[in-house]
């Protein structure tokens, strides 16, 4: 949506509850909860384009978006929506993505919701998660500042340029892109990854971020 229009919507919602420290709010990746000691930091976000390894995607992009408000991904909630006609085996593929990827992060599984959806051409994969955060640890969007330190762990487009090369290498090939460059693609899911877990609780480690 244009960032007018959603900052437009989302100023019309009434967040009654004191508890809710932050709610619904363009640019920012979570919500903030207070939970006492701690913060309850709670991400929906959909895999709506890519359906090879779906399952595993739907971990790593909630996953993401906790970690970088400097937050622990815990719980992890799926809805899945399935195309008619889609086969068991590939539907015991996507949930054992969706446990090899819980379990590489440490995060649990706790429900969800399945159904063969009427319509769609491809399958959609909707994950919501929740972590928890020290209260001083949190990192906002808006916290960002003139002069601040970018650091890049891994490199640009990794994400972008892996989906192209796994979902289109017919079109790639078509296009004149050599081979081997779109095989070597294909792999930067997991060679550099794109998984910024890991990283962002290095850096809270050794540098205060804001």
């Amino acid at each position: 949506l244009p960032l007018d229009m959603l900052e437009g919507l989302l100023d019309q919602i009434e967040v009654k509850d004191p508890r809710v420290v932050l709610g619904p709010r363009a640019g920012e990746d979570a919500a903030l909860i207070d939970f006492g000691d701690r913060y309850l930091v709670a991400k929906t976000d959909p895999i709506t384009f890519a359906t090879d390894l779906i399952g595993w995607y739907v971990v790593q992009v909630n996953a993401n978006d906790l970690a970088v408000m400097g937050a622990t991904p815990r719980w992890l909630m799926v809805t899945l929506l399935l195309p008619e006609g889609t086969s068991a085996d590939s539907v015991a593929g996507i949930f054992q993505q969706l446990r090899e990827a819980c379990a590489a992060l440490n995060i649990t599984l706790v429900g969800g919701h399945t159904e063969i959806t009427y319509g769609l051409p491809r399958p959609v994969a909707v994950g919501a998660l929740l972590g928890e955060a020290d209260k001083a640890a949190v990192v906002l969007t808006s916290g960002v500042q003139a002069g601040d330190s970018i650091v890049l762990t891994k490199g640009v487009a990794i994400e972008g340029t892996a989906i192209l090369a796994r979902e289109a290498p017919d079109a790639l090939a078509k296009a004149g892109v050599d081979t081997g460059v779109i095989e070597r693609s294909r792999g930067l899911l997991f060679s550099p990854g794109i998984s910024v877990v890991r990283d962002a609780s290095v850096v809270r480690s050794a540098a205060t971020v804001h």
